[in-house]
């Protein structure tokens, strides 16, 4: 078993654990379905089973664990997708490299692995609405007294990691903060822990497992946002279906909506994100 999901299946016990004593009414789950919004029933005839197609290698979203068998948030999605449409459900393992070529050539109905959804891959795939975003958020010591606005944060020292949309966002809106750049999010996560920096501004998602690890030693805490501008951190993650079905695209759709209006999705976002990362 490789070394990284290891370490997140130990992550994991830390932050159900911590999670324990946190009401569910305290974590804000996102929806990207309009409650108000109802989406018709598309025609089912015809589909009997989804053969969806992932990687065993990004946890939380997908991973292997120790007898082989498949976990993580997109794979029980898949499966709550199938348990909404009534039908039979496939997961198969790609290396994320042949994922698309398990499309093109129907070895596979949907891909289901985090795919971000932005202009090159729409050249692709064709994408449901979003399941999930990847937000921006500082995070600062927890006896920090800091606003995270651009005159709270004029004159601070934040860090980033080099060459990323993070980088590009706070030259973008926050002009004034003066910006240190690290090379791995360990040197920039350290630097704030030992005071070097007065903020990060990274990646939430990553942010919020560090947050809730040991290696934090309880130090830090989310401040202000979160940012979600699509020109910097994407459209958001759906499923990548073969361009033209969109017979599959609209029942996925109805499916995603479905567990949304059902509170299914928002077991699930608990299930594997119960601290939250908006």
């Amino acid at each position: 078993m490789r070394l990284m999901q290891l370490c997140f299946l130990a992550l994991a016990l830390v932050v159900a654990a911590n999670a324990q004593s946190e009401p569910r009414s305290a974590v804000f789950v996102p929806s990207f379905f309009d409650p108000h919004l109802t989406l018709s029933k598309p025609d089912l005839t015809e589909l009997h089973s989804i053969r969806f197609v992932t990687e065993d290698d990004y946890p939380p979203f997908h991973f292997a664990l120790p007898d082989g068998s498949l976990a993580g948030f997109d794979v029980d999605l898949a499966r709550a997708i199938c348990e909404a449409l009534k039908v039979a459900c496939t997961i198969q393992v790609r290396r994320f490299d042949l994922l698309a070529g398990a499309l093109d050539s129907n070895q596979a109905d949907a891909l289901l692995a985090s795919l971000r959804i932005d202009a090159e891959s729409r050249k692709k795939f064709d994408f449901t609405a979003p399941y999930y975003a990847t937000p921006a958020r500082f995070v600062t010591l927890a006896k920090s007294k800091l606003v995270a606005t651009p005159e709270g944060l004029a004159g601070k020292r934040v860090g980033i990691i080099a060459k990323t949309a993070h980088e590009a966002y706070l030259e973008t809106f926050f002009p004034k903060v003066e910006r240190k750049s690290f090379d791995n999010r360990t040197a920039l996560r350290a630097a704030l822990r030992k005071g070097e920096i007065d903020a990060l501004f990274d990646d939430a998602i990553s942010s919020s497992f560090w947050l809730a690890g040991t290696d934090s030693q309880r130090c830090c805490v989310f401040r202000g946002g979160p940012y979600t501008e699509s020109r910097f951190f994407g459209e958001g993650v759906g499923i990548a279906v073969k361009k033209g079905n969109h017979k599959l695209r609209d029942a996925l759709n109805y499916a995603l909506a479905q567990l949304s209006a059902k509170g299914v999705y928002t077991d699930l976002y608990l299930k594997y994100f119960p601290i939250g990362f908006y």
